[in-house]
């Protein structure tokens, strides 16, 4: 094993330990609140590290078909956010 591998694997292993610890805070703060907001962003934020960690499984495994999946959950993830703010705000998501 080179040099620049064992890098990457310890950068690897870093990254997925960071953005693990960074969603299970999110979790934490959905759980705990206090408001409404605060619990649409932290919904927001855990999909953003859900798609961290499909970006981070996609370069341990060198798969592109993580990429597309991480764009996939990005879209989805944008439009639920919305929706559920909508929902939050108005008590309505289509008008």
């Amino acid at each position: 094993m080179s040099m620049a591998e064992d890098f990457l694997n310890w950068a690897l292993i870093i990254a997925f330990v960071s953005v693990a610890l960074a969603q299970i805070m999110a979790m934490i703060r959905l759980w705990i609140g206090p408001s409404t907001g605060d619990r649409i962003l932290a919904l927001d934020t855990m999909v953003v590290n859900a798609i961290g960690l499909i970006v981070l499984l996609g370069i341990a495994q060198g798969m592109r078909i993580y990429f597309e999946v991480s764009l996939l959950v990005a879209m989805l993830g944008f439009v639920s956010t919305v929706a559920y703010a909508r929902f939050v705000l108005r008590g309505d998501i289509i008008e």
